[in-house]
């Protein structure tokens, strides 16, 4: 799993796996947008195109602006969120 921040000419950040990049399109699936919290100062993540079948979209590169690694608490939430298996990433001591 590749999970990537993937900033669209839009100016949409979507987090998402990318399945497939070709010159022409990205090929991501289970993607997510960040959006504005009730809460003060914070962000929440909603599914980024909810109605589309699952199983992948093509995004074509041209509106995409530039696509990077998120935050790691980020990847975090996306595994948790649609991974099959849930890890602590943090070891704690008993």
């Amino acid at each position: 799993m590749t999970v990537k921040l993937i900033r669209m000419w839009s100016g949409e950040d979507v987090i998402a796996d990318i399945v497939e990049e070709t010159k022409e399109f990205l090929k991501i699936e289970n993607p997510i947008v960040a959006v504005p919290s009730p809460q003060q100062g914070q962000i929440a993540f909603a599914p980024w195109s909810p109605l589309a079948e699952k199983g992948g979209l093509k995004v074509l590169m041209q509106y995409v602006v530039y696509v990077t690694d998120p935050q790691s608490e980020i990847v975090e939430q996306h595994q948790q969120m649609y991974g099959k298996i849930s890890t602590p990433t943090k070891k704690l001591i008993i």
